[in-house]
């Protein structure tokens, strides 16, 4: 009986994983220093090793690192959140217009609602993050256009970190889930307006929460 072959992961890929989780989680604060022997001692590796894995998430945008100055998440302000969206909505719209004039599949975009919704409620939000993001790639994935996505990748970082700050504005992973099933539902219903309104709504929601908290 052949089993299904499990990749192992080297130690570095460890450490992004694990300190992606905490950034994503909301473990660790914006703006706090992250010193390499601190984070070589805790997880006991090298520090060549953690300032690899380090440089991987400056990479993703989940970390910064100044000149003589250890690393830290980004501290976006107000302005920064605005004027992220106002470029990420414009583009999610042109997604949305783009994979129903092309008929492109949602099958993976309906995956990754699906893994959401299944999230119990003490799941990390990390995991959230990633499945937010994978409903979001999947879209602009099915446009097929390899320029679209070089932009949209360009700004995963800040849209993850963004998503990360939003968990006190839902009461579970299963109602931001359903959040996403509500867009997806539009957008198979072919109307391409009323899907460009839906994910503006979808958006703008996310601003509103991220620059007015209640």
């Amino acid at each position: 009986m052949s089993g299904l072959a499990v990749k192992p992961i080297s130690t570095q890929e460890a450490v992004v994983a694990s300190l992606r989780a905490r950034i994503l989680d909301g473990k660790i604060e914006p703006g706090v220093r992250l010193p390499e022997l601190d984070l070589a001692a805790e997880f006991g590796v090298a520090r060549p090793t953690v300032r690899t894995a380090i440089q991987a998430l400056c990479h993703e945008g989940l970390l910064v690192r100044e000149r003589n100055r250890s690393a830290h998440i980004p501290v976006l302000t107000r302005e920064e959140i605005l004027d992220l969206f106002s470029v990420r909505i414009p583009l999610e719209c042109l997604v949305v217009r783009a994979v129903l004039e092309r008929g492109a599949p949602l099958g993976p975009a309906r995956d990754a609602i699906a893994v959401m919704e299944a999230l119990p409620d003490d799941a990390g939000w990390s995991e959230v993050v990633a499945g937010d993001g994978a409903f979001h790639d999947a879209l602009v994935s099915a446009v097929g256009s390899p320029r679209l996505e070089r932009v949209y990748a360009s700004l995963s970082g800040e849209i993850r970190l963004c998503v990360a700050q939003l968990r006190p504005s839902w009461a579970s992973p299963a109602a931001i889930g359903l959040e996403h099933h509500e867009v997806l539902d539009v957008l198979e219903s072919g109307d391409v307006a009323a899907a460009e309104a839906r994910m503006t709504a979808h958006l703008q929601r996310a601003v509103r929460d991220l620059t007015d908290p209640r």
